[in-house]
């Protein structure tokens, strides 16, 4: 069986609030969903822990900020 993460999965996985997954997947900054289910309202998502962890080592600015 595969499992996914949920929204709320991807968020304990990489201590930030579900809140800030879901924006970061409203406005296309998070890795590509794996499995997608339903439609309209009541979709839902889900992500392996492999498309996390390499979207996590590879996302621009993890963890700096840039200075002026």
């Amino acid at each position: 069986m595969i499992e996914y993460l949920s929204t709320n999965g991807v968020a304990e996985h990489l201590g930030l609030s579900p809140h800030t997954v879901r924006k970061y997947h409203d406005e296309g900054r998070l890795a590509e969903p794996d499995a997608v289910i339903g439609k309209g309202r009541a979709k839902k998502y889900g992500w392996l822990v492999e498309t996390i962890d390499a979207w996590q080592a590879n996302r621009p600015g993890r963890g700096r900020r840039r200075t002026p």
